[in-house]
């Protein structure tokens, strides 16, 4: 007889367990080891956790409504008609909206999550998924008033050239099967149920879609897993960002970056790419990290990177496509803040 039949308590114990989801697990490990270890860190990143998920609360429910109500109603699958459509000008519109519209690195995955599940290609989503976090009108506005319309200008022209060039890119490797149908196998496109590019129904928009059970159900449904799937990678991702913040000082990465040498700006991508910045955060951020001396050319480089790859939003991309589409993303939020970072240092320099 085994050991398990004598005492099947431990088996029962471990099924339990192995049904738990792994972000949630991971979640409560670190918080246990941290209340068991540094208690009073335990509390300080309980509330920081607490605090940014409030903080990103309103382009949170934005973005997943927009998501849900866009499935509801069947304009994920309009869009992705236009979308398919001529290759560059999709990309061209695509960095355009993005460069415009009001969501960060984190609250954009529920649309973009909505847009390749219906069909849309790669190219210009990423096209949008880089422009996005990186500026709209109000943030535009509040960058001029506290860091000065140069600065303001620069990080705009970044925007609008990351996402063309991210999207570009993404269109020469489109040929390839991992990028054609970018999503992890859990979560397939939903034009018709089969294929990696999915024949999009010709069905019109239907703008009230509370006026039909299959419709305010198919919102329901989408606003419910959308909003779990992101929370839950969010939260574990803050509580990540607390320890960071808390063993990583800003001054130290001020003192790092300043200066003009060559290694600064991809340092500052570096520093960058992990930082949780929304977008609106980073500027009061970065402007005290140019005060202590931080420069120019670094702060731009280092607000990109944050701003496109950080660590809340690659957590979420990394369970959203395939594990090539995700490297192919944070190059492009490394290389572009890089790339961005040298163009500002040539402007400075003329």
């Amino acid at each position: 007889m085994s050991m398990a039949s004598l005492n099947p308590a431990p088996k029962r114990l471990f099924a339990r367990v192995g049904q738990i989801d792994k972000v949630v697990l991971a979640f409560f490990v670190i918080v246990a080891g941290l209340a068991l270890f540094v208690p009073g860190q335990a509390v300080d990143s309980l509330a920081f956790t607490g605090l940014s998920l409030w903080s990103i609360a309103p382009f949170f429910l934005i973005s997943i409504g927009v998501a849900a109500y866009a499935k509801a109603t069947g304009l994920d699958e309009q869009i992705a008609r236009v979308f398919s459509g001529n290759p560059t000008t999709a990309v061209i519109l695509a960095a355009g909206f993005g460069a415009l519209s009001p969501f960060c690195s984190c609250g954009v995955i529920p649309l973009i999550a909505g847009l390749l599940k219906a069909g849309v290609p790669l190219a210009p989503v990423m096209a949008f998924w880089i422009a996005s976090p990186l500026m709209d009108p109000e943030m535009f506005v509040l960058t001029s008033a506290v860091m000065g319309v140069d600065f303001a200008l620069a990080r705009t022209v970044a925007a609008i050239a990351l996402g063309l060039g991210a999207g570009f890119a993404t269109q020469l490797l489109m040929a390839r099967p991992t990028f054609a149908d970018p999503l992890v196998p859990g979560l397939k496109a939903t034009g018709c149920g089969c294929g990696s590019k999915p024949v999009l129904r010709n069905a019109e928009v239907t703008w009230a879609f509370w006026k039909h059970d299959d419709r305010r159900a198919t919102f329901g449904g989408e606003f419910r897993s959308a909003g779990w799937f992101l929370f839950r990678w969010l939260t574990l991702a803050f509580m990540i960002e607390s320890l960071m913040i808390t063993y990583i000082p800003a001054d130290v990465v001020a003192q790092t970056l300043g200066g003009s040498e060559w290694w600064i700006v991809p340092a500052a991508a570096l520093v960058g790419v992990p930082t949780y910045l929304n977008g609106y955060a980073a500027i009061p951020m970065v402007n005290g990290l140019l005060e202590m001396g931080m420069s120019l050319q670094a702060g731009l480089t280092f607000m990109i990177a944050g701003g496109v790859s950080s660590i809340p939003a690659a957590m979420a991309v990394f369970a959203l496509v395939r594990r090539p589409v995700f490297a192919w993303y944070l190059a492009l939020g490394f290389s572009g803040a890089v790339l961005a970072g040298y163009g500002y240092q040539l402007v400075l320099g003329m």
